[in-house]
């Protein structure tokens, strides 16, 4: 059912049993694993069904950090979150991800790589994937003439992507959210605070308000915010009254450790012309339906104690003429969501001919993991919104870690294009000098927010725990990216969802376990 919350009568009180704040990715995948069960589910969407600059003014905030896009178009407000600009790219995390590596700090997970493994079959099918597998083993058994280079496996792998149509969550599943007998769609319904227990274990209810002026106060048993990486923060750091810090920050780590995946044109490679490749997996024309790019071996990583990335080949002819992801996005979130359609509806069908992809130049586009750092964070500025909630303030900052990281990434992939014989590399002028700490003016991140409300064993370590619940709170947890301890080099959304269906049956548990608790059937502890 859906109900517009500017109709209702001022001060409404809505109730039900889970509250979920945000209809994106996945707060909207949290509502579907819920639908038709015996759960009443309240899921708030503070925009519409379509993209409003005057929503959007809601996010817009300060960079005062590395170079930054504008937070007010980076996030989408409105019925299906950010996958409205979403580019369809997807794979899974791996292994080392979840390990604690000790050149990587605060590199540890509290949970381990097979947790969430199970849930990426189901993730893939919610975006429409074709097959659950990201192997290069299968693809290869797919297609005999797949082309790989000829680089030693114990040193160089292909981590394989898949693309999804994408899938936009606010068109491909409306009809299901909202004919659900049992989910109760609010939009225009604004989080702005979270009200709890005299002791601020419990949350009790929350507010949520429009730009209409009225306000409503939504009560349920379980709570979870599922809003981006930056919006979870801000309205746990928001939630002030009772908690001097805002709510979940007892150990001033709610808003730390902002990720994104660092994106940029690192390197360029040259192959003679009886070595030209087949460019079997074009990075830039996604016309396939998986995609090869290049890692290292997760004992090179060791090795070499550098982060987790993945470089793609681009035909240079091609890169030259591409504007850097940095400058791609403006301030007008709307002209952006259209930009991404018109690409869309113009993307010509999958026609792949072996003639079109011979190329002997390229470029080496790099998608690499941001360390965990306590001072990338997000704060509030003392600037407030048309709703009364203090605006977010973004202070990006990197290390020196990825900068070797990226050096010594592309040295190893051109010490091993020269021992095949595949060509020669060159390292771009802002990676050739080792003293050189700046970064170029084309690094942008890939719209990947990540962290803020990290996951860990201890609140001392982390703002939720194993099952993404906040630390000192029964009923409050947290869904999304914001959860990740470290970002790996795979873009996120896939994991999200993944993440998302695992916290949906953690919390089906819990009702379970509170309804046995509440008829008798167990004893409570």
């Amino acid at each position: 059912m859906h109900i517009d919350a500017r109709t209702l009568e001022n001060k409404s009180i809505i109730e039900g049993d889970v509250c979920i704040i945000g209809a994106g990715v996945a707060g909207i995948t949290l509502a579907l694993e819920f639908v038709d069960t015996n759960h009443k589910v309240i899921l708030l969407e503070g925009g519409g069904f379509d993209v409003d600059m005057k929503m959007q003014e809601l996010y817009d905030g300060k960079n005062i950090g590395q170079r930054y896009y504008p937070l007010q178009s980076a996030r989408l407000h409105y019925f299906g979150g950010t996958s409205g600009h979403w580019g369809g790219f997807c794979s899974t995390l791996d292994p080392i991800d979840f390990q604690r590596r000790d050149w990587v700090p605060y590199s540890e997970w509290p949970i381990q790589y097979s947790d969430i493994t199970p849930y990426y079959a189901k993730a893939s099918r919610l975006v429409d994937l074709p097959t659950a597998h990201f192997d290069l083993e299968y693809w290869k058994t797919t297609d005999p003439e797949l082309i790989t280079l000829p680089f030693n496996e114990k040193v160089i792998r292909h981590k394989m992507l898949q693309f999804s149509p994408p899938t936009r969550f606010g068109k491909r599943y409306r009809d299901a959210i909202v004919s659900a007998r049992n989910i109760f769609l609010y939009t225009h319904a604004n989080a702005v605070d979270i009200e709890a227990n005299e002791e601020v274990t419990n949350i009790t209810s929350i507010k949520v308000r429009n730009q209409e002026g009225k306000e409503h106060t939504v009560k349920a048993i379980y709570f979870i915010s599922a809003c981006s990486a930056i919006q979870n923060a801000r309205l746990l750091l928001s939630c002030d009254r009772q908690a001097k810090k805002g709510l979940g920050n007892d150990h001033d780590l709610v808003g730390r450790f902002f990720m994104d995946h660092l994106e940029v044109v690192a390197s360029e490679i040259f192959m003679p012309a009886k070595q030209s490749v087949k460019l079997y997996r074009p990075w830039v024309f996604r016309e396939t339906k998986a995609h090869a790019e290049l890692a290292l071996s997760d004992s090179q990583q060791t090795d070499l104690r550098i982060l987790n990335a993945t470089a793609s080949l681009i035909p240079s002819v091609i890169a030259s003429n591409t504007t850097a992801n940095i400058d791609s996005f403006s301030d007008d979130a709307v002209a952006n969501v259209r930009g991404w359609d018109e690409v869309e509806m113009k993307r010509p069908a999958f026609r792949w001919k072996k003639e079109k992809f011979l190329y002997k130049h390229f470029n080496l586009f790099t998608r690499m993991e941001q360390s965990p750092n306590p001072d990338s964070r997000v704060t509030l500025d003392r600037e407030r919104d048309a709703l009364g909630m203090r605006r977010a303030t973004l202070n990006w900052k990197l290390t020196d870690l990825e900068k070797r990281s990226f050096r010594k990434f592309h040295e190893v992939i051109g010490l091993e294009a020269g021992r095949s014989e595949l060509g020669r590399l060159k390292l771009m002028d802002w990676l050739q000098d080792e003293n050189n700490k700046e970064w170029p003016e084309t690094l942008g991140g890939g719209w990947h927010h990540i962290g803020t409300t990290r996951m860990a064993d201890t609140p001392a370590k982390g703002v939720v725990d194993k099952h993404c619940r906040v630390h000192g709170m029964n009923n409050l947890f947290m869904a999304g990216s914001s959860c990740f301890a470290t970002s790996g080099s795979a873009n996120p959304t896939l994991s999200i969802i993944a993440f998302t269906l695992r916290l949906a049956d953690h919390l089906k548990l819990l009702y379970f376990s509170e309804a046995l608790v509440t008829t008798g059937a167990i004893k409570e502890k």
